[in-house]
């Protein structure tokens, strides 16, 4: 069965970091492209990063350039977001997207809260 799980969100202060994980089972990694999206109360949900299949090419946002980066680890089947100098506007449920067969696969988001 094909399933994303995301982990590692929690609460930080503004400026910190925090490394986010997407693990995927069911497939590999390798042959899809991974997106990175998120939803604050009251928003509607939108890009943050992603990652081609071959991780030879990644986007973000312009709100995350040059704070976020997408690595992603084949031999665990995992991709990361990477969440450094962190602000109070990137608290949201951050969830991980894979598209296949035309059908959009998500899981379950993980909670990240910026404040002091």
């Amino acid at each position: 069965q094909l399933q994303l799980v995301e982990s590692g969100g929690g609460l930080v202060q503004p400026g910190g970091s925090l490394r986010l994980s997407c693990a995927a089972s069911g497939f590999t990694l390798d042959n899809y492209a991974i997106a990175w999206f998120r939803q604050a109360p009251g928003k509607e949900r939108e890009g943050v990063s992603c990652i081609s299949s071959s991780g030879g090419s990644t986007n973000y946002a312009d709100s995350v350039k040059g704070r976020f980066t997408i690595p992603m680890d084949n031999t665990k089947n995992t991709v990361y977001l990477q969440m450094n100098s962190l602000k109070p506007e990137d608290t949201a449920v951050y969830y991980c997207n894979m598209v296949r067969a035309l059908t959009n696969y998500w899981g379950r988001g993980t909670q990240v809260t910026v404040s002091s």
